[in-house]
């Protein structure tokens, strides 16, 4: 499939399907571009979405699949924007402190404007929000949904 902006576009096939998200480099540069190298490092394979609350949103991207984790890389600056946490919204995790999302993400499964400029929107589900439905709900999940494969379009 073509996409428009294959370089900022990622393709996630995760236990219950194809999820694809368009990143908004303009919004958030250094978030983009964290997400990208670690798709391309395949840090993202296998990894669980961990918490999934129904009405609000689904959360992936810890290697300990509990929530307490991150990559190696150093945390990320915030670069909180005017993009709304609207459904089909993806944006980073980080703990009470704003300069500490590091490879945690969510994606927004209802409207979730409380969030807006709290935490840092880089993407937006572009096609499979209705996949997103599926993944199991929990907090933790029991026998929970993966991502088996995140990769960036341009290298696929």
């Amino acid at each position: 499939m073509a996409y428009a902006d294959a370089e900022n576009t990622l393709v996630m096939e995760t236990t219950k399907g194809k999820i694809v998200i368009e990143c908004l480099p303009d919004v958030a540069p250094k978030h983009v571009e964290r997400l990208k190298e670690l798709s391309r490092e395949g840090f993202y394979d296998g990894i669980v979405f961990h918490r999934v609350i129904d009405g609000f949103m689904a959360q992936v991207g810890c290697p300990n699949g509990v929530g307490t984790g991150g990559s190696d890389k150093p945390d990320l600056k915030a670069e909180f924007n005017e993009t709304s946490h609207a459904r089909g919204v993806c944006s980073m995790a980080r703990s009470s402190a704003p300069d500490s999302a590091n490879s945690q993400f969510f994606i927004c499964l209802d409207d979730a404007h409380f969030l807006n400029r709290q935490y840092t929107v880089w993407g937006k589900v572009i096609e499979g929000m209705d996949i997103v439905d599926k993944i199991k709900k929990g907090e933790p999940v029991p026998d929970p949904d993966s991502i088996v494969t995140m990769k960036v379009a341009a290298d696929l």
